[in-house]
């Protein structure tokens, strides 16, 4: 059931979650990258997604994500305590679909996409967002479109991204969706050009969280007031993105905690 009072927030089953990396990836300031295969805890995930003709819907039993307890009733992210050795931003997500790894000059139509619905609480895709994931770094600014479902099902295209640089590995792009778009059912083509190397994975994420930390060896504390209590599942894949003042990424960690109703 779900968790409407304070008196229920207190006497709720929860859980703590650690996810840190142990090393430090170089990146590009103030844009968003992935340490998804960067070793800690969980362990290293694999960058590459493996599947270019369906996608897969990643869980918390994938490897590089952060095993859930079992949630019976309703789940909330009700606390996350977070830090770094480098001043930036942390953005957490529940990562829905992922596919690729795509080559620089792919032109596929996906079949067969298995369904991500059952992370989509109350069956609202507004809110879904597109990203992009580089795998292998490119040579050149490379140009990327997406043919989705939108939140009502009806199918639209990003038009053509132009990522402006040659992008490293673990930089990610989030997609601007069409004109009068706000979230994502599906994905169903994707179209690369330019480059001459590079590949990279699409991926459709649920946003939960977001902090700051302002200072070099700094964190905060956000409470159940502070997350917002967007809720959860016990299969979800937590996907934590980070915005790096510098080109370092230092060695991130966040002490995430799930309540259940």
């Amino acid at each position: 059931m779900a968790i409407s009072t304070l008196d229920g927030y207190i006497a709720a089953t929860k859980q703590k979650l650690s996810i840190f990396k142990q090393a430090a990836r170089t990146t590009v300031a103030a844009v968003p990258f992935s340490l998804f295969d960067i070793a800690g805890s969980p362990g290293a995930g694999t960058l590459a997604i493996g599947n270019t003709a369906n996608g897969l819907v990643h869980t918390d039993a994938t490897a590089g994500y952060h095993p859930i307890n079992t949630i019976t009733g309703t789940g909330y992210v009700t606390g996350v305590a977070f830090g770094n050795s480098v001043a930036g931003s942390v953005k957490l997500y529940d990562r829905l679909f992922s596919a690729g790894a795509y080559s620089f000059n792919s032109n596929v139509t996906l079949a067969s996409q298995p369904s991500y619905a059952g992370r989509v609480p109350g069956g609202d895709y507004k809110g879904l967002e597109i990203w992009l994931e580089t795998v292998t770094a490119f040579t050149g600014s490379q140009s990327i479109a997406i043919t989705y479902l939108d939140q009502d099902g009806v199918s639209s295209v990003t038009g053509t991204i132009a990522t402006g640089v040659a992008p490293t590995i673990g930089r990610m792009f989030r997609v601007p969706l069409a004109a009068g778009d706000s979230g994502v059912q599906r994905i169903d083509v994707v179209t690369s050009s330019v480059s001459t190397v590079g590949t990279f994975n699409v991926h459709v994420m649920r946003p939960l969280w977001r902090g700051r930390i302002a200072m070099i060896n700094g964190g905060e504390n956000h409470d159940f007031l502070r997350t917002g209590m967007p809720e959860i599942y016990d299969t979800s894949a937590l996907f934590p993105v980070f915005y790096i003042d510098s080109t370092t990424s230092g060695v991130p960690e966040l002490y995430i905690q799930i309540a259940q109703g």
